[in-house]
């Protein structure tokens, strides 16, 4: 829906205007009869974004749920003052880091995603709206993901590193799994994405054909 709605802002722009409001034998203007054609490939792109958001909320969603309750269960606990006990590690200030951007991502997410969903999907919306809605959906779910691992990696550092030093690797592997998965499966829909609606035109512009 994103091409043809470029393909029918690079003819309207080839048209002198006084042409683009004039009427056919129908009494429609030319947008009129290209919303009419194309009412089967919104309602088909109005599904798949809902089935998308609706899917993906549930994931960031679930991320919000144990990065926040991560953030009150401190790794190691607290002293008799409240104060953690590891607060002067290292890896202590990476996990609150990671875990405050893994909640703050996360929510963004949610919030893009609720924006596609209660999008009143017209036409236009696919030209630019509803794509740039989801490419930044798609990302802060990306870093909400990647920062949790890490904050997970953060506190298997903490209270294990001195019992099984051994097992910090492989749990660095496994945790990176997550991610990596997550990247390969939606990678290529995030780079189309951002390749239509931000990268060069697949039409010449008006200098290019000499007009």
């Amino acid at each position: 829906m994103q091409r043809e709605l470029q393909w029918f802002k690079a003819v309207e722009s080839y048209v002198h205007s006084s042409f683009q409001e004039q009427r056919n034998g129908s009494n429609k203007t030319p947008k009129e009869v290209f919303t009419k054609e194309h009412k089967k490939l919104v309602k088909e792109g109005e599904k798949w974004m809902k089935e998308t958001a609706s899917s993906c909320i549930v994931a960031a969603a679930l991320i919000i749920t144990v990065v926040f309750a991560a953030a009150f269960t401190l790794p190691g606990g607290n002293d008799n003052d409240g104060t953690p006990n590891f607060f002067s590690k290292k890896s202590f200030k990476a996990f609150i880091i990671f875990d405050a951007l893994a909640f703050v991502s996360s929510i963004a997410s949610v919030l893009m995603f609720l924006g596609i969903l209660t999008t009143r999907y017209s036409p236009d919306d696919f030209l630019k709206s509803l794509p740039e809605k989801l490419i930044i959906s798609q990302i802060t779910l990306f870093i909400s993901i990647a920062s949790m691992m890490v904050a997970y990696g953060a506190t298997f550092y903490i209270n294990c590193t001195h019992q099984w030093k051994w097992t910090i690797f492989p749990i660095f592997l496994l945790g990176s799994l997550p991610v990596t998965l997550f990247a390969m499966l939606q990678s290529h829909l995030l780079f189309e994405m951002i390749s239509s609606t931000y990268g060069p035109s697949i039409f010449p512009s008006k200098e290019e054909i000499g007009m």
